[in-house]
């Protein structure tokens, strides 16, 4: 007798697999099941939008009567343009050329970007488009722009004589220099926005005021004060359809004196005076030719109670491992993802995803409520750019602001795996945070900026929005947040000391019993 054929056992459940997607899996379970962690998202939020809005709305100044609007540029930002300015038109193609003599200053002191040379502008309005070749006492000869734009050219040294040459061909302007007016060689070129058929020609000075400052623990003042430039001009050589002027003797120019803009500070003490004699012109003045850098960054300030949101993400990033511990869960986690390190990446992972969408909705709230409110308490808010989530630099703080505290969160995790215990692994994190913020303002400006270089502090150079340039003197003070490498460079620091103790994390895990 045959034996019934016998149908084995088939699960109706899927077969179960040991991946990392299920790991992810996994972890987001886990993140999304323990309420009281929701709620500490929620107040991560709630904090981040709290401390930015009361920070602008405590931010109020008293001012009184109505600032003047500021100076426009050819691409609408605000800009600085005073000077004295010799000058006569120019019809068509054309150059200008003349020897600069040595700069100096008032009393012996003199500006760095202390400048003086040859310029040719589309009018004499404030934030004309213009092209200048110019000699500086510490940075050599420029070619400078529209505001925006330099050029280096040799590093001549201002206290000698340079002969300095600016040629129009087209809508295109072309600067020279030579030592000995023989031998000449290209600064470089420059295409200034919209430049009309006839220019003003002519010659310049200007300078910056001088700027001081006298830092002792808990304060900082920053002085200025008026500055002057005098520089002399000579063999001036302007060719152009109407004839050639030659040291403003012979030919068919007529030289004008004029003052290009405001200058606060000639009430302070620094008249212009433009004398001249049978073939040069001497020029002493002040005012200066550049971007107008604000005196605060509002995008970045408008971000800043994410110094103080990161502490809950701190918090849920050490309680997302060190829970498990507490209960006696972790034996149970790793009898199911034996591979010890796959297990705590899935962690970083999904807790990393889960801070940056809190932070992102943190950074959008805060921008959105903050930004209005603090340019609105500034005493002159044309002064500061308009500032939209579309623009490039204001996106990039924002998402970055997001990506910080995404760091933050996994920096948090790794270090809760290393010490296993809740309140040590958080008190460290927020010591790490907060302690260098603190000490800030009592260290010399050089060594204050050594740490918002060096420490996990960094990172917070992601929100700065304010361009810089080299060829404008700024002051860079830690307690306006000011940090002195690129954004994306003190994010990098940030994120390499989170990847460096995830790595001890994953390393300790799997050399140590859970």
């Amino acid at each position: 007798m045959t034996a019934p054929a016998v149908t084995p056992y088939r699960s109706p459940l899927p077969t179960a697999r040991d991946g990392f997607p299920q790991l992810l899996r996994s972890e987001w379970t886990k993140a999304r099941s323990v309420r009281r962690w929701s709620v500490t998202l929620l107040a991560a939020v709630v904090i981040t939008v709290f401390v930015s809005l009361l920070s602008a709305l405590s931010g109020s100044f008293d001012v009184n009567g109505s600032p003047p609007p500021p100076t426009k540029g050819p691409d609408g930002a605000p800009v600085t343009d005073s000077f004295p300015f010799v000058h006569q038109q120019l019809t068509g193609d054309g150059s200008i050329t003349a020897r600069v003599s040595p700069l100096t200053g008032r009393e012996g002191h003199i500006a760095p970007w202390a400048k003086a040379g040859v310029i040719i502008k589309a009018s004499t309005d404030a934030g004309a488009p213009y092209a200048a070749v110019m000699l500086t006492p510490a940075h050599g000869v420029r070619l400078q722009s529209d505001f925006t734009h330099d050029t280096a050219g040799s590093s001549a040294s201002g206290a000698e004589p340079r002969w300095l040459r600016l040629t129009r061909s087209g809508s295109v302007l072309t600067a020279s220099e030579s030592a000995d007016g023989k031998k000449w060689s290209e600064v470089g070129r420059a295409t200034p926005a919209g430049l009309p058929r006839t220019v003003q020609a002519g010659l310049f000075a200007a300078t910056p005021e001088l700027v001081t400052v006298q830092r002792h623990f808990g304060s900082t003042s920053v002085g200025g004060g008026p500055s002057e430039v005098t520089a002399s001009f000579d063999r001036i050589t302007v060719d152009g359809d109407r004839g050639t002027v030659v040291d403003g003797d012979r030919g068919t120019g007529t030289w004008r004196q004029d003052r290009v803009g405001a200058d606060p500070t000639r009430a302070a003490g620094s008249p212009d005076r433009s004398t001249r004699t049978s073939s040069a012109w001497t020029l002493t003045g002040s005012g200066d030719i550049g971007p107008l850098i604000p005196d605060a960054d509002l995008t970045q300030r408008s971000l800043s109670g994410a110094q103080i949101g990161l502490i809950p993400l701190a918090a849920l990033g050490v309680l997302f491992i060190t829970a498990e511990y507490r209960r006696g869960m972790i034996r149970t986690t790793l009898t199911a993802g034996p591979r010890r390190g796959r297990m705590l990446a899935a962690k970083a992972l999904v807790l990393a995803g889960i801070a940056f969408l809190t932070g992102l909705l943190a950074a959008v709230l805060s921008f959105l409520l903050a930004e209005p409110a603090l340019r609105d308490n500034r005493p002159n808010p044309a002064s500061y750019p308009e500032a939209a989530l579309s623009d490039g630099p204001v996106l990039r703080a924002v998402l970055g602001t997001a990506l910080l505290l995404a760091a933050v969160a996994v920096l948090a995790l790794a270090v809760g795996a290393l010490l296993r215990n809740t309140a040590a692994a958080v008190t460290l994190i927020v010591v790490v945070f907060v302690l260098p913020m603190v000490l800030l303002a009592g260290l010399p400006v050089d060594a204050a900026h050594w740490v918002m270089k060096v420490t996990p502090l960094a990172g917070f150079a992601v929100q700065q929005t304010t361009p810089r340039y080299d060829f404008v003197n700024t002051v860079c003070l830690p307690e306006n947040s000011c940090y002195p490498q690129g954004p994306w460079t003190g994010l990098a620091v940030l994120c390499a000391y989170a990847a460096v103790a995830l790595g001890l994390a994953m390393w300790r895990l799997r050399r140590r019993d859970a």
